[in-house]
């Protein structure tokens, strides 16, 4: 998995590309770790995010809990394929999808 991050201001934009699993998981929430502080709002944009396993859908959830007392989380560029995993586990009435 490939993650590119960009910053402006407080805002904090997240790029994923390829497979968010039980292996690349702990790099995605490493990242984050080190990123939160400092954000007022996170993006994560999955226009290359082939694959959701459920180790990918609790950084997410993590992540929001976090956001959530802040400036707030959304997901853009949603796939089908993880559209799907989304509103099977019932995230997609959890997280914002844009």
């Amino acid at each position: 998995m490939t993650i590119q991050k960009k910053a402006n201001g407080g805002a904090l934009e997240i790029a994923l590309e390829g497979r968010l699993d039980t292996m690349t998981a702990p790099e995605l929430e490493a990242e984050l770790n080190q990123s939160l502080a400092d954000a007022e709002s996170l993006t994560f944009d999955l226009t290359k995010l082939d694959y959701i396993s459920s180790a990918g859908l609790r950084i997410l959830l993590s992540a929001h809990k976090i956001m959530s007392r802040k400036g707030g989380m959304k997901l853009t560029h949603v796939n089908e394929i993880v559209q799907e995993v989304f509103e099977v586990t019932g995230f997609a009435d959890i997280l914002t999808i844009e």
